[in-house]
């Protein structure tokens, strides 16, 4: 029995080399921290964590959504352009919405452009997800059409301008656009309790709910959950909707916080949710991530890219960095996931 025993536990041991593994997203952020911390002085203070935390919010959020979509073994090309397609929109709802017919302008209430803004993205996203469930389109494919459209509608609403001061007016009582992007509650910025919010419900959804286990299974074995009775089309469609919606909110936050919208916002940060992901310890193939390691991708590509700027490195070289961190995640991600397929 003693002879049966010893290898379980020589395999279940403690082992330094993966708990680096695993840990990998913890220990970049706690040594990216200190090493510019030391770099300058400037980097180390509450202000600058809770400056550098603002800017993470948008990445994070996008994250979310995209780690949705990666478990269930797809992708979203087209999260970047539904944050402009949003933002823009939202901008022309704050700058009144001209009925001709009626020899009108509209000019809707805050709460009213922040939902029909979101349902805008979930309706997109839910287009990405209609396209793949039931047209079988290759998820790559279908989300980068959608891409190119999202941003083609967005220039031609603005003629490739930006809506500026989006600030609102008392006398048209559309004031408050501006809240998410530059108020606080108890000092921290309010993006990033946003950040915070979508960060545990996602959270919760993944552990608690009967979707959270729909969705590690499709984007385990699609055709086993479908056979084991899981509605792998309906999770599939809610996925690409809620990462549409969580695209939408994005671009609430960036729009508030330049109190602009503009066309080209949003460019690459596709990306960068993705590369938040893959930093988070999510497997590309589907069914292995989580949220935890994900806000934890997120916060090692925005406090690098934040230091970098503040030690005054230049933009060309952050670039070079932020994409070595992306290509030594991956690798990292095959290590642990290459070896003996998927692991419990």
């Amino acid at each position: 029995m003693s002879a049966t025993t010893a290898p379980a536990a020589k395999g279940n041991g403690f082992s330094i080399g993966r708990l680096l593994l695993e840990g990998r997203a913890f220990f970049a952020l706690i040594a990216i921290i200190a090493v510019f911390s030391f770099l300058s002085p400037n980097y180390f203070t509450v202000s600058n964590f809770l400056i550098m935390s603002s800017q993470v919010a948008i990445y994070g959020i996008l994250s979310v959504g995209m780690l949705l979509v990666i478990l269930n073994g797809g992708i979203d090309l087209s999260v970047g352009s539904i944050l402009a397609l949003c933002g823009v929109c939202a901008g022309a709802m704050m700058q009144g919405i001209t009925l001709d017919w009626a020899g009108v302008i509209l000019y809707p209430p805050v709460w009213a452009v922040v939902v029909l803004t979101i349902a805008i993205g979930a309706l997109v996203g839910a287009l990405n997800g209609v396209l793949i469930a039931f047209f079988k389109v290759p998820p790559f494919v279908a989300t980068l059409g959608v891409m190119y459209v999202a941003r083609g509608v967005a220039l031609l609403m603005t003629n490739g301008l930006t809506y500026n001061n989006l600030r609102g007016q008392e006398a048209l009582g559309n004031t408050g656009f501006n809240w998410l992007g530059f108020n606080r509650i108890g000092g921290v910025p309010i993006s990033v309790i946003v950040l915070a919010v979508v960060a545990i419900l996602a959270g919760l959804m993944l552990s608690r709910s009967s979707f959270g286990r729909w969705l590690y299974a499709s984007g385990g074995n699609e055709r086993a959950a479908e056979l084991s009775g899981v509605p792998t089309r309906f999770v599939k469609i809610t996925v690409y909707t809620i990462s549409g919606a969580l695209a939408a909110i994005a671009g609430l936050v960036l729009a508030s916080q330049l109190t602009s919208a503009g066309p080209t916002a949003g460019t690459t940060y596709e990306l960068t949710a993705i590369a938040a992901v893959v930093i988070g310890g999510a497997a590309l193939t589907g069914g292995r991530g989580g949220v935890r390691g994900t806000m934890l991708g997120a916060f090692v590509i925005g406090f690098l890219s934040a230091g970098l700027v503040i030690i005054g490195v230049s933009s060309y070289w952050q670039t070079v960095f932020t994409g070595a961190v992306i290509v030594l995640a991956v690798l990292m991600n095959s290590i642990q996931y290459g070896k003996g397929g998927r692991k419990s």
